[in-house]
């Protein structure tokens, strides 16, 4: 089988190494020797892509010194071979620079030439002191400071706002309207405690309250707060019981249902039944209801006056009805109005008798707004938690949150939720067609 060579390799010159006579045929130049030359062309073009050809560059530019020597050579020669110790302190480098050579003159001789003074400008000089010590004193004289009284107070709801002109070329936009004082500002705000008296803002904690409380006072509020404590576990225990018996009784009525339904299912398919042509005996017994007639047009009228004679008289009663609930509704909002001028009295007296202020512990049940409050933290250290110095104590509570429920006690603040995600309103654009809006002249 004939060897197939690549066609991209271009066949060679024919070789004549030996001519010993020029005169024949195979002495003409086409069949000279030229391997030589082409080898010559190949390196030279080699030369050519690599950079340059060698022969006319410098020998800067062919050759580099060799100053540091071959790495791997000295890890030879100094394989097993500990390093001098003057070799090793001198390679060490610090950071901190070397100390200078240089003479430096002393810090009390000079050379005798005075430096010039320069004008310091990071102070204020006396006069300039003296000047804003009279403007901040009231003492200036007025052309220095003009004072003007302002103008408008943002606090101060009271005042209406001065509307500015509008300009003429935007009069179809709507004109602002002046900010008007709510009637809620002058209202005193309503007190969430039972007995109705004023909550502090920050009420004088009794002694049970303290860090480092008396027994006595200590044990009274203790007991005082377990009994809450276990009262509100006997109605969470109620709860418990009761949602028990009644998921008991759901699971129960449930069971009865599918019962009674399989019983309904197996009386209809599996229970003997008249149906496979059984005389039964219904088919003897003979209709004698009498079929109703068709009434006349008498009938009729006489029913539509009785449905409208009964219709006047319920709408009647309804009106009668409802004039008297407004009449009780009146009477009782009289009374209600006459027993809270007689409480509120009855409290002033008390609180100019008694100086005692209403407390938070016991909240009245209607509250400002839908938000339940949050509760109050349970400010009570318990008796293996007591230290006997102060420098042991850790600091309880939270500031804010007591700052915020004082707030919503007192009736300053309504209760809100956050809400991370709102909805926001949806509001859709539209151009109004006054191209529309043409006339013809």
């Amino acid at each position: 089988m004939p060897i197939i060579k690549s066609a991209s390799v271009a066949p060679a010159a024919p070789q004549t190494h030996k001519q010993k006579s020029r005169k024949g045929k195979k002495a003409w130049r086409k069949n000279v020797d030229v391997t030589d030359i082409e080898a010559g062309l190949e390196e030279f073009r080699d030369e050519v892509m690599l950079g340059g050809i060698i022969a006319e560059k410098e020998s800067a530019d062919l050759f580099t010194l060799d100053t540091a020597g071959d790495v791997g050579i000295q890890r030879k020669v100094l394989k097993g071979s500990k390093p001098l110790k003057a070799d090793e302190i001198i390679s060490r480098r610090s950071v901190v620079p070397a100390v200078s050579a240089k003479k430096r003159p002393g810090m009390e001789t000079t050379d005798g030439i005075i430096p010039p003074k320069r004008q310091r400008t990071s102070y204020v000089s006396h006069k300039d002191l003296v000047r804003l010590r009279k403007i901040a004193d009231g003492k200036a004289n007025d052309s220095l400071v003009e004072v003007t009284e302002a103008y408008f107070d943002p606090w101060d709801l009271q005042k209406d706002i001065e509307v500015a002109t509008q300009d003429p070329r935007f009069s179809f936009l709507e004109k602002k309207k002046k900010h008007t004082v709510p009637k809620s500002m002058k209202e005193k705000p309503i007190s969430l405690a039972t007995s109705g008296k004023a909550i502090p803002a920050v009420k004088k904690p009794e002694g049970g309250f303290s860090y480092n409380p008396q027994a006595s006072d200590y044990d009274k509020r203790l007991v005082e707060e377990g009994e809450k404590e276990l009262a509100a576990e006997l109605l969470r225990r109620a709860a418990a019981a009761a949602e028990y018996v009644k998921a008991e009784a759901v699971a129960k009525s449930a069971a009865e249902a599918e019962a009674a339904e399989a019983k309904a299912d197996m009386s209809e398919w599996e229970e003997d039944t008249d149906w496979e042509g059984i005389d039964s005996g219904v088919d003897d017994v003979q209709l004698t209801t009498k079929r109703p007639e068709r009434k006349t047009q008498v009938q009729r009228n006489k029913i539509k006056r009785r449905k409208e004679e009964e219709r006047k008289m319920k709408m009647s009663a309804e009106v009668k009805r409802r004039n008297e609930q407004a009449t009780h509704i009146k009477k009782i909002a009289k009374e209600v109005k006459e027993r809270e001028a007689v409480r509120e009295a009855a409290l002033e007296k008390e609180d100019d008798d008694d100086e005692s202020s209403g407390d938070d512990l016991e909240l009245r049940r209607r509250k400002l707004g839908k938000i339940a409050l949050p509760e109050r933290d349970l400010e009570l250290v318990l008796p293996d938690e007591l230290q006997e110095s102060l420098r042991l104590l850790k600091p309880e509570g939270n500031l804010l949150k007591d700052r915020y429920r004082s707030l919503l006690v007192r009736g300053k603040v309504e209760g809100r939720r956050h809400i991370s995600f709102a909805k926001k309103a949806k509001r859709k654009e539209t151009e109004k067609w006054t191209f529309k809006d043409f006339m013809l002249h």
